[in-house]
């Protein structure tokens, strides 16, 4: 066959260039795997890019792999990440202080350590912090890193190994033969595939019911909100009064944490803009958590849409009705999750099962019996309703 006339595609084809997507990319191009990465428009601008940077996800079960990996991303890449390790969680009342120490009770049935602090101690490790924090607790796994330098980073590791991404592409169906997906068709022509990872966020629920397993999710808007810099403080890792974030090398505040405005649908385009003040209530809980920034300009803040499982945990599994089909849905974890869930991927399509943890409650079997009507039941239905997640 001459070049010329050759099929376009790849052996594995991932839809959805996110954190997610492009993770699993890099841990097959590494491999030798021929990979492309397709996404409707440019990598990682949706919440991939635009997230607080946690990495201490201790309640799923790629909890050690993720805290395995994330030391040591910045020389696999060969690209900087900024992690930065630990992590605070601060309290301004006893029931804070209760809701907090669960992470520290499950983190320490899998072997990690953390501190609980008084007053003095908190604000000493987040000075901004000020009196209105009782105490909290000293996380001595997880962290935060940089989201776009990280998102970079994948992209240009899985190119260096001979991966490929195509920006500005939408999927618009599959061509499948033999309960299998032969093909993804796009507005730019078909691209032939041995294996195919869905791995779209909020679009993954559309696409996969064309494969006659629909994955349900439900859309929202993310936002987040960045200040002028400020002094560092000892520990950039600080959450409480329910927002996540971090302090950036700069001494910016990058902060967010709902409610969410849950949108219909997530087709694809531009949602429709904000309705609903999201950003000045990121703000006035920020100047709660940290009274001593309270002066501090806002200086751009940000929305990315992102994905909810109905019980709010990710998907990372085999279609059923397609057996060389991959689908993951990290259901507004994926970037700390990302070094983990790529090596999941991975091993999902390479030697068809998880190598190194057991993937079991991620399974799609369990939305077996969802309610048809999930979305209204949880109140997740109506258009720029704001609703907490």
């Amino acid at each position: 066959m001459a070049p010329s006339s050759r099929p376009r595609g790849a052996s594995v084809v991932i839809v959805g260039g996110g954190v997610t997507g492009l993770s699993a990319g890099w841990w097959l191009a590494r491999e030798g795997v021929d990979v492309l990465v397709i996404d409707k428009g440019l990598v990682g601008w949706e919440a991939s890019g635009r997230n607080g940077g946690g990495c201490s996800h201790h309640h799923s079960p790629l909890f050690l792999e993720e805290q395995r990996l994330w030391p040591m991303l910045h020389d696999l890449l060969g690209y900087p990440t900024e992690f930065s390790a630990g992590r605070i969680r601060a309290a301004a009342d006893d029931a804070q202080m209760a809701l907090y120490g669960r992470a520290l009770v499950n983190a320490e049935r899998q072997g990690f350590r953390s501190d609980r602090l008084d007053a003095g101690q908190a604000r000493a490790l987040a000075p901004l912090a000020g009196d209105t924090i009782i105490g909290g607790y000293r996380y001595h796994f997880g962290g935060h890193a940089n989201p776009h330098r990280t998102l970079q980073g994948y992209a240009w590791a899985m190119q260096d190994h001979g991966g490929r991404i195509l920006q500005h592409t939408a999927v618009t169906g599959f061509r499948s033969a033999g309960g299998r997906v032969r093909g993804v068709e796009t507005d730019r022509g078909d691209f032939a595939c041995d294996a195919l990872v869905l791995a779209a966020g909020p679009q993954t629920g559309r696409l996969s019911a064309m494969l006659d397993a629909e994955v349900p999710v439900a859309s929202a808007r993310c936002e987040m909100i960045v200040t002028e810099p400020l002094p560092l403080m000892p520990l950039g890792g600080v959450d409480g009064c329910g927002l996540y974030g971090r302090q950036t090398l700069r001494g910016n505040l990058a902060y967010g944490g709902g409610p969410h405005e849950w949108l219909e649908s997530a087709e694809s385009g531009t949602p429709p803009k904000p309705a609903s003040p999201l950003a000045l209530n990121i703000g006035k809980r920020l100047a709660q958590l940290f009274p001593r920034a309270a002066h501090a300009r806002v200086i751009r803040s940000w929305a990315g849409v992102i994905e909810n499982t109905p019980d709010g945990r990710p998907v990372i599994d085999r279609l059923p009705a397609r057996d060389n089909v991959t689908v993951a849905t990290l259901s507004s974890v994926g970037f700390g999750l990302s070094p983990a869930s790529g090596r999941a991927i991975r091993d999902l399509v390479v030697d068809g099962a998880c190598g190194f943890a057991d993937l079991s409650s991620l399974s799609l079997k369990r939305f077996a019996k969802l309610e048809p009507q999930w979305r209204a039941l949880q109140g997740w239905g109506a258009p720029g309703a704001a609703a907490q997640a």
